[in-house]
């Protein structure tokens, strides 16, 4: 796999994937050009430096920074391990979950993820900024997690018994990452109850997309769920679009529920195959808008459009959703969004850790900030914790009418079926 030194990559804080090519919302990845030489203290400095010139806060949420520099370059590391350590706890300071240093084998899973080649439960993972509890962003689809039932925003208390009060991210991947075939238990806490849950640690290839088309009265419809924007997920797209394009569908529905995210390319290439002008999504840093992208002229269909979404949908399928709605180019069904729009840069560093950092936050074509927000559907339907677990428990039945929400989107796609063919006689 190669990792483009410019990629941005959005997703979750922490995958429990081989790594993570998704991260929190954006990751630009970049080799520094520092080296670890023989000083853990060179280290910490150009940790310092890093944030100093890119975090998204010039504030540095009210944390004085460079008195901060000064206090961490006072002491003595006598090894990499207690720089680490220093770099990590100097980080929260900013109280930022999303910037954070990884060890060599941190950085280096992460550095996976964007392959789809995965390693571990099937979760994607943050901490709650205002709790500081580790909750599930989204399951993956077809994975350990996904089938045990755990669902978006359960609560992870415990890791084979830890409690994970303190704990931030890194840790808890540490302890949950594995070889496979071998077991961890997740404590989950959902409502007022905890449920322990059994996971065998599996290697997972994950294809982000599957299509097939929907035999209606009223037409076949075209029918794509994407899991995740991997770095296959755009061409996996255009391919599911061209094929039920073939079959003569009247419209489609596609389905970004529980997509954590991904790279933020492929959100922006999967936007284009569904209408040829106006912006997708813009990037602004501490200076002002920083990145701008918008479509090209390269539409593949114009035909009628329903995007369901849910609470497990976050980052770059915040981006694909928000970009068609404000367009008008889709009606979204479903629940409304996970709400994360901070986009990181991920660097290389000397040694072989790494090192993210918030930059820059991303805004719908409309300007909609979404972080901690997210974005409403324009037809709400809520599902109860019985009807989601019974789908997670039941896969074929995902995307067929005993799938409530699909079942509306079949109903909304119809109304706007049948207004395209009134405006097309008109």
């Amino acid at each position: 796999m190669v990792i483009k030194k410019r990629g941005l990559v959005l997703g979750a804080t922490a995958f429990f994937l081989t790594s993570v090519a998704v991260a929190g919302t954006g990751i630009r990845l970049s080799q520094t050009q520092a080296f670890f030489r023989e000083s853990p203290k060179e280290l910490v400095d150009e940790v310092w430096q890093i944030v100093n010139r890119q975090y998204v806060d010039a504030t540095f949420n009210q944390v004085d920074w460079r008195e901060i520099r000064k206090e961490y370059l006072e002491r003595d590391y006598s090894s990499k391990e207690e720089a680490y350590a220093a770099i990590k706890e100097m980080l929260e300071k900013l109280e930022d979950p999303y910037t954070r240093f990884m060890n060599p084998e941190e950085f280096n899973n992460m550095k996976v993820d964007t392959s789809g080649e995965l390693t571990g439960v099937g979760i994607q993972i943050a901490q709650d900024e205002e709790t500081n509890h580790l909750i599930v962003i989204s399951p993956i689809e077809d994975t350990p997690a996904f089938e045990a039932g755990i669902l978006a925003k359960d609560i992870i208390t415990k890791i084979d018994g830890v409690s994970t009060e303190g704990m931030d991210v890194n840790e808890a991947v540490s302890l949950i990452r594995g070889k496979p075939g071998t077991e961890v238990i997740l404590t989950i806490r959902r409502g007022d109850s905890e449920v322990d849950y059994p996971l065998i640690r599996a290697s997972i290839q994950i294809h982000p997309v599957k299509a097939r088309v929907e035999e209606t009265d009223q037409g076949k419809i075209g029918y794509i769920r994407l899991t995740q924007f991997s770095a296959q997920a755009s061409q996996e797209m255009k391919e599911a679009i061209e094929s039920l394009n073939q079959e003569n569908v009247v419209g489609f529905v596609l389905d970004l529920r529980s997509n954590p995210g991904g790279l933020l390319i492929s959100s922006v290439e999967i936007a284009r195959m569904w209408y040829d002008e106006g912006r997708i999504v813009s990037t602004v840093d501490r200076l002002g808008e920083s990145e701008r992208y918008s479509a090209n002229n390269t539409a593949l269909t114009d035909k009628p459009l329903v995007v369901l979404v849910d609470g497990g949908s976050a980052s770059a399928s915040e981006i694909l959703a928000g970009a068609l709605q404000d367009h008008k180019r889709a009606v979204l069904v479903g629940t409304q969004t996970f709400g994360k729009g901070l986009v990181q840069s991920v660097r290389g560093l000397g040694d072989g850790s790494g090192l993210a950092v918030t930059i820059a936050k991303y805004l719908t074509p409309n300007g909609r900030d979404i972080n901690k927000q997210g974005i409403a559907p324009d037809v709400v339907v809520e599902m109860t914790e019985e009807q989601r677990k019974e789908l997670q428990l039941n896969r074929e039945q995902i995307g067929t009418m005993q799938d409530p929400q699909f079942s509306k989107a079949l109903e909304v796609l119809f109304q706007e079926v049948a207004k395209t063919n009134m405006e097309a006689k008109n």
